[in-house]
């Protein structure tokens, strides 16, 4: 069998196409290794195989390949084979290229690792290299100098690997915008470099780097210049690859677009296409045909520049279908990935490209006003909707019950990476290396399930969309927040509006003064005209809805408007500093919340019939974490309701856990934090601190939780995908229906609106008007003194979710079950009755 093995590896690797691949892959299927040599044969095969997989441009295939290869090496523990060369490097590139970085983080740290424990330089060295290329794509450009420059002075390094890894260190000042320091680290890899034949790939990257800094610069003549250089040293490699090659002419076709040679560009982007892909045909649009793409990143960078070429010659709906190719690279890129954060990362440069499509189609709009424009500009912003939360729920839906135990596996292991890298200095990186290993090996056994099963999905229905909200008496109001440009769809019942307002989010943009207006609990109160003055601004600045056609108004928020209180907007400005007496949009509209218009129009029924509450109040008596009314607030929401209530030692996350599916209500009133940039968002039980991401796999539905607690709905925030929050914890555990917080919240005045809400609830309201009329009946409140009624203490609290009342939901529910009792019994009734009609024909026939 091992001679078989590596008979078939020197017979393919002898003539290496795509035939010989489709025959090695048939012999392959054959083959039934069992000894450790034979195993140690196979894996040798999938490396070779994968390497030429790489090469064809099938870079699915190949990271197949390599994956199956590390498995099958790990899970036989073999040995006596450079795996670290022959699979983990390349298998860690190429995550790096389709932008799966988690992975690509975890494979890199793994041989990281090896090498360390073997103590080989280089391959430790390829390690830190490449980790930099995957801290730069994710934007922790700190990060990754830190690691160049501490790497440039403490490690025992030759002249060729300096170069390289001043290369690198360049690139990421230029991120930086540190131009001067960008152009001196680029100079000091050529000078590293240019003695050595070998390096010629290397300095050619140097050499396109500084183009690109002069073209910062407007330098376009000394670009142009650096730019041949480094055209002239590429070809001067024995070895030239495919995807290099295009990589190469997509940068001079970029340089010459930049610096309005749009001819030469075009010539440049059309040989990317040819490298690229197989009997690409010219076409007069130029456009390669859709099903000839695949997931590669100069491919999309190629279309995306194709696109801006379009525009050059006022050609706007051709410059649609090269961004709709793009988008197709994009769903290829999303289907390959499995961890959040690599998908949520994804994600920007759609929205980047999002932003272009939607000027384009405000512009065809403006020139001949036809709707259709509108309905395909909010298809677009709305597929950039929470992407990854829609995909997760999904999914949710659909996993087995080995698929859901293997997710919360590998959610276990990150929360203990996250955990243990928390300790900084005294982490235990033998331990981080240990719970890596456990991450790729579920990763892959995740990945091997999921290829078994076809996914298909809805389309979004605008028709549908608009039924609903007359049902529902409500306007919708979904945002879009670009880098020039913030774009408001405004929806009724009949018609779809599209306002853009130019809106950059910088410091003293009109958002940002209103929002820091929220930093602390007496800055309202010091200065209400201030505010009052603040908010009508605003009011007006995100062109919400003045009229009252409709009692109910949907916001899907995006980027920071995720942490603005609509609610405290003010539609009509005044003197007054009564806070009950100034005009909120709070008194015009009922307003909820949601994370898209998906999740509006395709809200799930309410499961469960009975109203109970699963109270969790960890109080934390006699501490200085000590909530002094929280007790009085769950005394409150006993009065409305029955349930399970746990207090004090019992509030543990372990009580919570077995609970959670036993009620329909979930009610934390407890501590939370938003997080920073280094720790995610966490809520604290009695017995411990849970992060947001260990909420994942509770897999719960209940019809509603409250989150009554600081800080809730803040998180590190996504603009496509929105705040990584506690609230977006209990949402992909299956919480459809959410009250949470945005900032600090007050224990006294949380408890009064806390039961404020729940005597609504009790009175048959729905959530949503219940979560309204709280607000209202709070500001009407005579014991509350003026200062609470500032809008820090109220507005805080935001709903999340459908708009349905729950008891007249259940009432029409028992309503078409009772018509269907009724219905069958007729219908028996009737059949029962013809039956017997046959029979006394049947005996009168007889008789006669």
């Amino acid at each position: 069998m091992e001679d078989k093995i590596y008979t078939a590896i020197d017979t393919f690797v002898a003539h290496p196409n795509a035939k010989s691949l489709h025959n090695l892959e048939e012999l392959e299927a054959t083959f039934q290794p069992k000894s450790k040599p034979e195993l140690l044969a196979l894996v040798i095969l999938k490396c070779n195989k994968a390497y030429y997989e790489n090469q064809f441009g099938w870079t699915n295939k190949a990271i197949s390949s390599y994956e199956k290869a590390w498995q099958l090496f790990q899970k036989n523990k073999l040995t006596n084979y450079d795996i670290v060369a022959s699979c983990l490097q390349p298998l860690g590139n190429l995550y790096t290229q389709i932008g799966d970085y988690d992975n690509a983080e975890n494979t890199i740290k793994q041989y990281f690792f090896i090498a360390n424990a073997e103590k080989n330089q280089e391959q430790k060295y390829a390690a830190i290299l490449n980790l930099s290329n995957v801290y730069q794509n994710t934007g922790r450009i700190v990060e990754a100098i830190s690691l160049l420059e501490k790497t440039l002075q403490s490690e025992k390094l030759n002249a060729v690997q300096k170069g390289n890894l001043w290369n690198n260190l360049g690139a990421n000042y230029f991120f930086q915008q540190q131009f001067s320091l960008a152009k001196k680290a680029f100079q000091n890899s050529i000078q590293l470099l240019k003695n050595d034949s070998y390096q010629s790939k290397t300095l050619s990257n140097a050499y396109r780097n500084l183009a690109k800094m002069e073209v910062k610069e407007k330098h376009f003549e000394l670009a142009k210049e650096w730019m041949e250089q480094s055209r002239d040293l590429f070809f001067k490699n024995p070895i030239i690859e495919p995807r290099h090659q295009a990589q190469l002419y997509y940068d001079m076709a970029l340089i010459d677009f930049q610096s309005s040679h749009f001819d030469e560009s075009q010539i440049n982007l059309k040989a990317v296409f040819e490298v690229l892909i197989p009997n690409y045909a010219v076409t007069k649009s130029a456009l390669p045909k859709k099903n000839t793409l695949y997931a590669e990143t100069v491919l999309l960078d190629a279309l995306d520049l194709q696109a801006e070429l379009f525009l050059t010659q006022n050609l706007p709906k051709k410059a649609l279908e090269s961004y709709q190719l793009a988008f197709h690279i994009e769903d290829l890129f999303q289907a390959m990935l499995v961890y959040e954060n690599s998908k949520i990362i994804s994600q920007i440069r759609n929205r980047n490209r999002t932003e272009k499509c939607l000027a384009i189609y405000y512009s065809l709009f403006q020139k001949e006003r036809k709707a259709k424009y509108l309905e395909a500009a909010f298809l677009l912003a709305e597929q950039t909707k929470s992407v990854v939360l829609k995909q997760s729920i999904s999914e949710l839906k659909n996993r087995s019950r080995e698929e859901k135990l293997i997710v919360e596996q590998l959610q276990n292991w990150t929360t203990f990476i996250v955990k243990e890298q928390q300790k900084l200095d005294d982490a235990n990186i033998s331990n981080i290396n240990k719970a890596i290993q456990k991450q790729n090996e579920l990763m892959l056994l995740l990945k091997s399930k999921r290829a078994k099963k076809s996914k298909s999905s809805k389309e979004f229905d605008i028709a549908e969309l608009h039924s609903k909200l007359g049902k529902d008496k409500a306007i919708l109001v979904e945002y879009f927040a670009g880098k020039e440009h913030l774009y408001v769809f405004t929806i009724e019942k009949k018609s779809i509006q599209l306002r853009v307002i130019a809106e950059q989010f910088s410091e003293n943009s009109v958002i940002r003064k209103f929002l820091s207006f929220y930093k602390d609990a007496n800055a309202i109160v010091e200065n209400p005209t201030a505010f009052n003055h603040q908010a009508n601004i605003v009011f007006h600045h995100l062109q919400l809805p003045k009229s009252k056609s409709s009692k109910n108004l949907i916001v899907i928020p995006d980027g920071i408007l995720n942490f603005l209180p609509f609610e405290a907007l003010i539609t009509k400005r005044s003197s007054t500093t009564n806070f009950a007496k100034m005009n909120f949009l709070l008194n015009d509209f009922n307003i909820g919340y949601n994370n898209s218009a998906d999740l509006y129009l395709n809200s799930m029924p309410f499961q469960q019939q009975k109203e109970s509450v699963l109270g969790i109040f960890p109080v934390f008596e006699k501490t200085n974490l000590e909530l002094a009314f929280s007790k009085k607030e769950k005394q409150q929401i006993q009065s409305y309701f029955k349930g399970m209530y746990l207090e004090n030692q019992k509030a543990t996350f372990q009580n919570f856990k077995k609970n959670v599916v036993n009620h329909p209500i979930i009610h934390l009133s407890t501590h939370a934090s938003s997080g920073d940039i280094y720790e995610p968002a966490s809520i604290r039980f009695y017995d411990q601190e849970v992060l947001y991401s260990e909420l994942y796999h509770l897999e719960m539905q209940p019809d509603l939780v409250v989150l009554s607690a600081c800080e809730t709905g803040i998180g590190k925030l996504y603009q496509a995908e929105g705040a990584m929050s506690v609230a977006r914890g209990f949402q992909l555990a299956g919480a459809q229906n959410l009250l949470f917080s945005l900032w600090k919240v007050n224990d006294y005045t949380t408890s009064v609106l806390m039961d404020k809400f729940y005597s609504n609830v009790k009175k048959g309201n729905s959530y949503f008007e219940s979560t309204h009329q709280a607000k209202l009946d709070y500001l009407k409140d005579e014991s509350i003194p003026n200062a609470k009624k500032s809008p820090y203490y109220w507005s805080a609290f935001v709903y999340y979710g459908t708009l349905e009342n729950k008891t007249s939901s259940n009432y029409w529910i028992w309503i078409s079950v009772a018509i269907g009792v009724i219905m069958v019994i007729v219908l028996y009734k009737l059949f029962h009755r013809a039956t017997q009609r046959r029979r006394e024909v049947h005996e009168e026939k007889r008789s006669t």
